[in-house]
């Protein structure tokens, strides 16, 4: 399998940055709302940053304008990796007046949104909702391509709630000349629930001309081989894996070069948590709040802890910041558990709760 090889079917002068390694599959972090703000991809950075940054979506509406902390993210970033900008939207005028905006920024490209599950989201008819109607995401494509002197890219799942019209919307892919295909293998309605359709991921990269990205469930650096074995995608595309594992993609870069693959301790994770905190610092932000934040994070950290729950079981009841911390060290550090190893896969029935898009 050579996943680099569809780069040679884009047009010209629409080539994606360069690969880290060359020859490399890429790795992407996929764009979660409240997640890949400019601290995280920071602390990315600091841990083994991906080769494509995705933003949080800017909404796009009549009022809209771009998001500051958004841009922020763009701007300031300091990783040295190329960031591509998501919008969710589905008026085409103010889709066209947020895309020209935003080429006035250092982005590597424009990203529409067609793959948000949260009903909230979906009953606007944006992000995943698109995905029921066909005839407006050829509006949508047709308005962009002409909008994004750059690179225009599309996330998308396989169908809202079937499957049915997804070989439909490949074929607007290819006519629109669409520069890079990010595909999550699941439906809308699917949420997160289900097992990842990597079968239709892999229709998605024999039917396209452009680069295709895997994204759903990929858990480790072995589980990434894995996917890019069987669906001969240019890469994949990491969400809330990379929230419970942030040395995630350092590990792909590494089991892709055949070499020794960095493998965490749990005192690792105690002083990822250590930076977290420090991220989540805000200027007049309540520390209820700020704890409250940090145990959505934790709730993916936490499935690589113990097998038994404990960790996050102990962790989601603490309401003061030093209780937290306290179920922090006894589970991390105390009683010689620096040494051992952070589980490289999930714990099976250590759940999370899900809340970002991915």
């Amino acid at each position: 399998m050579n996943p680099i090889a569809p780069m040679n079917l884009l047009r010209a002068g629409k080539s994606l940055p360069a690969a880290i390694v060359d020859g490399l599959p890429y790795t992407a972090l996929a764009p979660m709302q409240d997640v890949t703000d400019l601290p995280f991809m920071q602390l990315l950075g600091e841990y083994g940053a991906p080769d494509l940054f995705f933003t949080e979506y800017f909404r796009v509406h009549g009022h809209s304008t771009l998001e500051a902390h958004i841009l922020e993210s763009i701007l300031q970033h300091g990783t040295g990796r190329p960031v591509f900008a998501q919008m969710i939207g589905e008026n085409l005028f103010d889709l066209e007046r947020t895309a020209r905006e935003l080429q006035k920024h250092p982005i590597a490209g424009v990203d529409l949104n067609m793959g948000c599950p949260a009903p909230k989201v979906y009953k606007k008819c944006v992000g995943g909702g698109l995905l029921r109607d066909v005839p407006k995401i050829r509006k949508i494509f047709a308005c962009l391509r002409q909008a994004c002197n750059g690179r225009f890219t599309v996330k998308m799942r396989i169908g809202f709630d079937e499957t049915d019209i997804f070989p439909q919307i490949l074929e607007l892919v290819n006519e629109f000349e669409i520069d890079l295909l990010s595909v999550h293998g699941r439906t809308v309605k699917q949420m997160y629930r289900g097992e990842v359709d990597y079968a239709n991921i892999r229709l998605a990269r024999e039917s396209v001309d452009c680069p295709v990205l895997a994204n759903g469930n990929i858990t480790s650096a072995r589980k990434a081989k894995q996917v890019l074995d069987f669906t001969g995608c240019a890469g994949v595309m990491i969400g809330r894996s990379a929230i419970r594992n942030p040395w995630i993609f350092r590990q792909c870069r590494e089991y892709f070069q055949n070499q020794p693959l960095f493998e965490p301790k749990l005192k690792d994770v105690r002083s990822y948590i250590e930076d977290l905190w420090r991220t989540m610092d805000r200027p007049a932000l309540p520390e209820r709040s700020r704890l409250n934040r940090m145990k959505k994070f934790l709730n993916f950290v936490g499935q690589g802890v113990d097998e038994d729950g404990m960790f996050l079981y102990e962790m989601r009841r603490t309401t003061a910041i030093e209780d937290f911390f306290k179920v922090c060290d006894r589970h991390l550090i105390e009683n010689n558990k620096c040494d051992l190893p952070f589980a490289a896969e999930p714990h099976p029935g250590v759940v999370a709760r899900p809340n970002h898009e991915s």
